[in-house]
């Protein structure tokens, strides 16, 4: 029995009185879907989050990386216990990283050892300061800038030794994509993962490309590192480039398409088994400075709620833009997005309890 009522009333506290500006969700289940929204796409115009809009997935864009890999490994084109060093020697030669000890799979785990390129100086100043989000926001980052960033910093522990979230193992695997291909990640994406399971909706935009291709609500951020900075009116992020952040989050995508791509995801109608295992095999997040209570796959993660209920999937984060896509393995999901900052992740985890709590578990109104 699910609770889809309460859910709404989750979504219309949120606009109400959490600061969320629109925010949308699409529950599936053995009765169909049913799509709820509250708040607006424009605060400016007032039109309102509709079904079918684009939005810029951030992390979510990490599993559809990693199914990209998966995949490749299923042709037996590469394998994920393979050390990067043996498809990109260059990248880590002469950094203070050792690429013969270093796996793919590792790098899409969050094991690598590879420092947080989202917290780097240089991303800080571009991105999260008023002024150099004003000046920065339409940088190209190329690849070779990426994999530079990716190893800019010292390690945070041994490759395997725990688990501390980066970007920047992303962009190693996306490069390893290329490598192995001969063909750009956004190709390999489009082939493997876009056209079989025909997400009408979804892509990686291109190097120089600002604006999303459909409708789509505004995005409106007050991620800054400074607490006056952010404490201030929100600004319009929706034109931005996000090549920033490339295989690890710059995809864009719809709540339709996360449905099925999530569904896909749990139910293995997109991976062969060996490759469904290696995705769902996950690694204790206990100590990161991420989500409690989960434990991390390739690209995806599980979630055990406080009612006891275990979950699948992945989320996003990033300026003016944040995403979950989270179900069980029958195909019951739930996708939700806001245009707004991390202020929306309380929202999205009680739609959760709302939605998957066993019965008699829930409380009298989630708020």
């Amino acid at each position: 029995m699910t609770n889809h009522a309460e859910v709404q009333r989750i979504l219309d506290h949120a606009v109400a009185h959490e600061d969320v500006p629109g925010i949308v969700t699409q529950l599936t289940d053995r009765n169909g879907t049913w799509f709820g929204a509250a708040g607006v796409a424009d605060t400016a115009t007032g039109r309102p989050r509709e079904r079918g809009d684009q939005f810029r997935v951030a992390s979510i864009g990490k599993a559809f990386t990693a199914a990209v890999v998966l995949r490749l490994a299923a042709e037996g084109r590469v394998d994920i216990d393979d050390p990067v060093a043996a498809w990109l020697p260059e990248v880590l030669r002469g950094s203070a990283y050792d690429g013969s000890t270093m796996t793919v799979r590792q790098l899409l785990n969050g094991t690598s050892g590879l420092h947080n390129t989202a917290t780097s100086d240089e991303i800080v100043r571009r991105l999260h300061t008023r002024a150099g989000l004003a000046e920065h926001r339409f940088d190209v980052w190329r690849t070779e800038d990426l994999l530079e960033l990716a190893v800019s910093r010292p390690p945070v522990g041994e490759p395997g030794q725990r688990f501390a979230p980066t970007n920047g193992g992303y962009f190693l695997a996306a490069a390893v994509v290329e490598r192995v291909t001969g063909r750009s990640y956004a190709d390999e994406l489009e082939r493997t993962v876009i056209q079989p399971l025909g997400l009408t909706g979804t892509y990686l935009p291109g190097p120089t490309e600002t604006r999303l291709r459909g409708p789509h609500p505004r995005a409106y951020t007050r991620m800054f590192v400074d607490e006056a900075e952010a404490a201030g009116e929100p600004v319009d992020v929706t034109e931005v480039n996000p090549s920033v952040v490339w295989s690890a989050g710059a995809h864009v995508s719809t709540t339709d398409d996360l449905t099925r791509f999530f569904t896909a995801l749990a139910t293995g109608d997109l991976l062969p088994p060996a490759q469904h295992e290696d995705m769902w095999t996950t690694v204790s997040t206990e100590g990161a400075d991420w989500i409690p209570n989960t434990a991390y796959g390739l690209g995806v993660f599980e979630l055990r709620l406080a009612s006891g209920a275990t979950l699948r999937g992945g989320v996003g984060n990033g300026p003016g833009t944040v995403a979950l896509a989270m179900g069980t393995a029958d195909g019951h999901l739930l996708v939700t997005h806001a245009n707004s900052d991390w202020n929306a992740f309380p929202v999205f985890f009680r739609q959760l309890e709302a939605e998957f709590a066993p019965t008699g578990t829930r409380g009298a109104r989630a708020r």
